[in-house]
């Protein structure tokens, strides 16, 4: 080899590092249209990690419908000092529905689903066919939290009036005339989407990974548990309200499909999946507009005026907001899309104080400071 092309290897050795460097952490663009610096947004969340005794957080922010800007911030351990990386793996818990729902539009597209068909014609729900309005649920109702589902009704009771059987699960309301998020509406869905598909539970990750998250750019994204998620995901904590300390919860590994909370993945892989949004990718416009389409207007809610299909929509002075939230209790995360501006961000934290950062974090989004 000569010393010319030792030195156009050297070159490249040397130079990618700082290209990945200058890709990942450009300055934003605020909504009113202030730029703000990386290293303003730097000196931004490392402030926010030591006021809310945050362990870590994993953050990408999206400009011009591009990754501008992405960085891991503390520990994914705190008592063994270990720093998270581009590596570290997040529970991302409800924001796992989003891309859940993404997949459920495309077997419909492939016309493996209707989803205006009544679920129980594909697959029954055993423990709500005493009551015969469960012939009226459809994925379109689950997608939209219109079901008539609770969220989980193990922590739910079900209203006395009701006359429902201790302990058992139970409709709300009638199926598609009212607004009630559901995690368990969701898991129905994944029983019925694994059926048609001729799969099993657990097997289900590897067909989403196939058809979503790998076309997506979604690298190591995983519904469930596998070397890498093992190797890589970070601890989660709770965080006491009275002192601030953090105390680790139980590791989850998911080893079934959860759609209403068990995708593992990090700020800068869902940042794909939100440009692919932004972009219509994998699907066809006139799915992606039932997507983005209102289905239910939901009350007393600040995140959201209306529901889609798998998104929080909002109306705001800089056009309509799409986003989700997450909560598994030891990890919480959120993400915001303006798709027709072409911006938005996501981020992931190991403990249950992701609701603060966002009310923070939202007014730099917006104004830039």
């Amino acid at each position: 080899m000569s010393v010319k092309q030792n030195r156009k290897i050297l070159f490249l050795v040397v130079t990618l590092p700082l290209l990945v460097i200058q890709y990942s952490c450009r300055s934003v663009t605020a909504l009113n249209g202030k730029k703000v610096s990386a290293s303003d947004i730097d000196h931004f969340i490392k402030k926010q990690v030591d006021t809310f005794h945050l362990p870590s957080v994993s953050i990408a922010f999206i400009d011009d419908g591009k990754i501008a800007y992405y960085k891991e911030f503390g520990y994914s351990n705190i008592k063994n000092k270990s720093k998270a990386d581009r590596n570290s793996m997040y529970e991302a818990c409800s924001m796992s529905k989003p891309v859940f729902a993404y997949f459920i539009m495309k077997m419909k597209e492939k016309g493996i689903i209707n989803i205006d068909t009544p679920l129980y014609q594909y697959l029954s729900y055993p423990e709500i066919e005493y009551d015969n309005r469960n012939k009226l649920i459809t994925a379109r109702m689950i997608l939209s939290h219109t079901s008539g589902l609770p969220n989980w009704h193990e922590y739910e009771p079900a209203d006395p009036n009701l006359h429902v059987p201790e302990g058992a699960q139970y409709l709300k309301f009638n199926p598609g005339t009212a607004y009630n998020y559901s995690g368990e509406g969701y898991q129905y869905l994944v029983n019925v989407i694994a059926h048609l598909l001729h799969t099993d539970v657990k097997s289900l990750s590897d067909t989403v990974y196939k058809e979503v998250c790998k076309p997506l750019q979604m690298k190591h994204a995983c519904f469930g548990w596998n070397q890498y998620v093992a190797q890589h995901k970070v601890t989660g904590y709770r965080q006491n309200e009275n002192d601030g300390n953090n105390m680790p919860g139980t590791l989850k590994k998911f080893e079934e499909f959860s759609a209403a909370g068990g995708l593992h993945t990090n700020a800068i892989d869902y940042a794909n999946f939100v440009i692919a949004l932004m972009d219509e990718k994998g699907l066809s416009k006139n799915t992606f507009e039932e997507m983005f389409e209102p289905q239910i207007k939901v009350p007393d809610s600040d995140e959201a005026d209306y529901w889609g299909l798998g998104l929080a929509i909002k109306k705001t002075n800089y056009g309509i907001r799409y986003m989700h939230s997450g909560n598994n209790g030891d990890f919480t995360s959120y993400f915001v899309m303006y798709k027709d501006l072409k911006r938005g961000f996501v981020f992931f934290t190991n403990c249950n104080r992701a609701g603060d950062l966002f009310d923070v974090l939202l007014p730099l989004f917006e104004n830039g400071n």
